[in-house]
């Protein structure tokens, strides 16, 4: 007996895929005013909330290995919005630290985005908030799985 496949447009892989293509579009568009990348844009929101944080702890919360957070760390320290800095007990660790005008633009960044979800995209934070839990279970579920 033939069974029909499942058609693209019911598949979960690709309605993620699609999401994230989009939002890769979305964030590129909104992030370029201040000439940051998205991978910059995520590495900020870490520092945001913890700062003073190590390489190796800064790359284990975002999944990046040093090789690729050196470049993009060298690129926002020439941009002035964070410092790395070799502590001198220990000159095989690196600290990075947030400059004042990597701090202040915290509020600028999430002042632009906050509206774009609000008036343009036009989710609830609450319906935001939902979306980001289903998420993570899901990112979850598959990792146990792994």
């Amino acid at each position: 007996m033939f069974r029909e496949f499942p058609k693209l447009t019911n598949q979960l892989c690709y309605a993620i895929y699609n999401t994230n293509r989009m939002l890769n579009q979305f964030y590129k568009k909104k992030l370029l005013a201040f000439d940051l990348t998205y991978t910059q844009y995520i590495v900020l929101l870490v520092l945001w909330e913890k700062d003073n944080i190590k390489l190796y702890e800064l790359g284990d919360t975002l999944e990046l290995s040093s090789n690729t957070l050196t470049p993009l760390l060298k690129r926002l320290e020439e941009k002035g919005y964070l410092r790395r800095i070799q502590p001198e007990k220990d000159k095989r660790q690196l600290v990075i630290q947030l400059t004042q005008a990597g701090q202040a633009l915290q509020l600028e960044i999430q002042s632009v985005l906050n509206a774009c979800f609000s008036e343009e995209i036009d989710f609830s934070p609450e319906v935001m908030q939902q979306m980001v839990a289903d998420n993570v279970r899901l990112t979850q579920a598959i990792k146990a799985d792994m």
